[in-house]
């Protein structure tokens, strides 16, 4: 019995570091909820950017998250793809099953892989890198005594990142998946036309409207993710009420869960 109240003690602990975690977890993510609302309602009225040194600033952003990722990523995309597109052709063909080549591949890699690798590319070359740079510009300017008005703030930093990541993943995703269908038709028919009524015809049975408005969903969904859940966390106070330097692997795993949430929603819509 005399050890019992330690180990009542020790539960406390426990249980009240368990329930400081529960509440950060959730302030966190209605944090999220909360900037990612501001920013999709700022993002409807074009009013808010499409003027002066707003508008200089969304297209500076633009640029920077997509010209400087495009060849970079185009050359990956169209290596991986074009991996991808032999093992299964072959793979195919061995078993006999080379009528059922296109349609794997345009679900496997048009439908699924490309807007998850493009928005997770984004991610960790634009939008993670400028909500760091972001998070040090408001300590730097915390430990200086400077003040920040949240509106100022989401207007003048926020709302351009977010506009220039969802910009970027969905051009990527637009360009590449285009890539990725034309080196599908070399790769089957080779550099001949006459293939291109029977591809057409192949495709077109994948991409149905369900289907079509469900990629589409889809790869906005990941660009909206992309571009709020890390400039989300960027604009969070820690506990101390200051801006204080965010866990990486943390906000990456915070930003995965939603990208999995969506691609599993998108493949509940396409598949059952």
């Amino acid at each position: 019995m005399s050890g019992s109240p330690f180990a009542s003690t020790a539960l406390d602990r426990s249980l009240g570091a368990w329930s400081r975690r529960i509440r950060a977890s959730w302030a966190a993510w209605w944090h999220v909820l909360l900037l990612g609302a501001q920013v999709m309602v700022l993002a409807l009225v074009p009013s808010s950017y499409a003027q002066g040194a707003q508008r200089s600033a969304v297209l500076r952003q633009i640029y920077t998250a997509s010209a400087p990722l495009l060849t970079w990523f185009l050359t990956l995309s169209a290596l991986l793809s074009l991996v991808l597109i032999r093992i299964v052709v072959a793979t195919a063909y061995s078993y006999g099953l080379s009528q059922y080549a296109l349609e794997v591949l345009v679900r496997t890699l048009v439908l699924e892989l490309i807007p998850l690798y493009a928005a997770m590319f984004v991610a960790l070359r634009h939008t993670m890198p400028e909500a760091q740079r972001i998070r040090r510009l408001l300590a730097q300017q915390h430990r200086n005594g400077v003040k920040h008005d949240e509106q100022t703030l989401l207007r003048s930093e926020l709302l351009p990142r977010a506009l220039a990541g969802v910009f970027s993943v969905l051009l990527l995703a637009a360009v590449s998946c285009v890539i990725a269908l034309v080196l599908t038709y070399l790769n089957v028919y080779g550099f001949s036309h006459w293939g291109l009524p029977a591809y057409t015809r192949a495709v077109g049975q994948v991409f149905t409207p369900a289907v079509t408005l469900i990629f589409g969903l889809k790869t906005l969904f990941f660009s909206l993710a992309v571009a709020i859940v890390p400039l989300a966390a960027s604009a969070r106070r820690d506990l101390m009420g200051g801006y204080g330097r965010l866990s990486d692997i943390t906000e990456f795993a915070r930003l995965l869960s939603v990208l999995l949430i969506v691609e599993v929603v998108s493949l509940l819509g396409n598949y059952y």
